[in-house]
């Protein structure tokens, strides 16, 4: 049975550490939000921390993270940016304490490591959402998202896709995240199971080559044959080549993929825009592609694999 934390009611404590990049400025109103929704905000040291890109060296950053993850009176850990570094960390961590009361942690990008980390190895949930650094620029209709998965709420999905995916209509876990994050992590104790999974990807500033060859080599790992749905997310900030690669990261995306018989989706609302929708990773959804929309249900219910 995959463990889900206890969803959050005001007055819970919730900390805010950055296990990656530092942080180019205050994150003042994005702890003003979180106050509103009713939260206890603790800031970590790493918050305010630098060493070179990185707030703080390796073993600041790990013993913050560390400190959080054991406080039983912490009930969720928001990262409070992206960027490159937790993969440097990782293995440092122990996750005992936290194996024995599951708390929320949520981000995305770089925090996919932990994110995937979490379920494949601890078989919690956790959530693909906006952090503080990017709270600013977010849609309120992402941040509602993410108030909703964190305090219990059902969030449901309805959007119209710029690019045509493969209609149909399927169940299952939701896995992903960041698609160079996901390869990154292929090989080791990190790596999430794929199969019968509904999986979600998206990325930012990557060659249309390269998202070709990071799609190729988890069909050639075997992990695209056995999804039950597959949610493309932006794919944005597509870097420009002296000799055009030929095709659209979509079309890239669809070439790969479009022998299978699940449902496919383009364009999710998911990944480095504005409107970043929260995903729960670990939990049960129900995806519908149609001609005209695609819908995503996150069912409130624990699961079984």
């Amino acid at each position: 049975m995959i463990k889900q934390p206890a969803y959050l009611k005001k007055g819970d404590k919730i900390a805010i550490v950055c296990p990656a990049k530092k942080l180019p400025g205050s994150i003042a109103p994005a702890i003003a939000i979180l106050e509103s929704w009713g939260l206890e905000v603790i800031i970590g040291k790493t918050v305010t921390a630098e060493h070179h890109q990185f707030a703080g060296d390796d073993a600041m950053r790990a013993a913050d993270l560390q400190g959080f993850l054991d406080d039983p009176e912490i009930k969720a850990i928001i990262a409070g940016r992206g960027g490159y570094g937790t993969i440097r960390i990782i293995d440092e961590l122990d996750f005992t304490r936290f194996n024995a009361q599951p708390k929320w942690i949520v981000g995305f990008s770089d925090i996919t490591i932990l994110l995937s980390h979490t379920l494949a190895v601890l078989n919690t949930q956790s959530i693909h959402g906006q952090m503080p650094y990017t709270f600013a620029s977010a849609t309120p209709e992402s941040l509602s998202s993410l108030r909703n998965a964190l305090f219990g709420e059902p969030n449901e999905y309805t959007y119209i896709p710029s690019f045509p995916g493969r209609p149909g209509v399927t169940e299952g876990i939701l896995i992903g995240g960041n698609l160079t994050l996901l390869v990154t992590l292929q090989g080791s104790v990190s790596a999430i199971d794929y199969t019968d999974k509904i999986l979600f990807i998206e990325d930012v500033g990557e060659h249309e080559y390269s998202i070709d060859r990071m799609m190729r080599t988890l069909k050639r790992a075997g992990k695209l044959a056995n999804l039950k749905g597959l949610i493309v997310g932006a794919f944005n900030e597509i870097a420009g080549e002296p000799i055009p690669f030929g095709l659209s990261p979509e079309q890239v995306i669809w070439e790969i993929v479009k022998e299978y018989d699940y449902p496919v989706c383009f364009n999710f609302p998911v990944g480095h825009i504005d409107d970043n929708r929260a995903m729960v990773i670990g939990s049960r959804v129900r995806l519908e592609v149609f001609d005209v929309n695609t819908k995503i249900h996150t069912f409130k219910t624990p699961c079984l694999f």
